[in-house]
C-alpha cells in the first residue's frame, strides 16, 4: 500500500514538473529547407487558467503590434489569420493563431509560413511568435 502511494505521488510530481518545463521557446519548431522549400515556423503554449474565447482580442492586438496586415478574427474557430509582405515583391508571409480549450485552460498555437525562396531569421521569428502567444497571459 505504501509503495503504491509513493509511486502515485512520484508520478504526480514528475507530471507537474514536466508541464512546468514547457515554454513557448522550447515548443518552437521549424520545418523546410531555406530558399529551397517553403519554411514553416510553429510554437504553442498552454495557459491553465485562461479562457479561449476571452483571448482572441488580445492575441489580435499582439499580431497587429508585430506589423501584420489583413488581420481577420474568426471567433467561431478561435482563429486569427494575417499576413505581411516585407520584400516589396508582393509575396505574402502568412500567420495563423489558434486558441482552443484545453482542459480548464487554453492552448494557443502560432504558425508562420514563408514561401519558397524567402529567408528570415529563426531567432526573430521565435521571438515574434512567442511575443504574440504569450500576450494571452496578459
Amino acid at each position: 500500500m505504501k509503495k503504491q502511494v509513493v509511486l502515485t505521488l512520484l508520478f504526480a510530481v514528475v507530471g507537474v514538473s514536466a508541464s512546468h518545463a514547457q515554454t513557448c521557446e522550447s515548443n518552437f519548431k521549424v520545418t523546410g529547407v531555406p530558399l529551397i522549400t517553403a519554411m514553416n515556423y510553429k510554437t504553442s503554449y498552454v495557459f491553465p487558467k485562461v479562457k479561449a474565447d476571452q483571448v482572441l482580442k488580445t492575441l489580435a492586438q499582439a499580431v497587429a503590434a508585430e506589423g501584420f496586415l489583413g488581420i481577420q478574427v474568426d471567433k467561431s474557430l478561435g482563429a486569427i489569420d494575417a499576413y505581411q509582405e516585407t520584400t516589396g515583391s508582393g509575396r505574402e508571409q502568412t500567420l495563423r493563431i489558434v486558441a482552443r480549450k484545453k482542459g480548464a485552460g487554453t492552448r494557443v498555437d502560432a504558425m508562420f509560413n514563408i514561401q519558397q525562396g524567402q529567408v528570415t531569421s529563426e531567432k526573430i521569428v521565435r521571438k515574434g511568435l512567442c511575443d504574440i502567444v504569450m500576450s494571452a497571459a496578459d
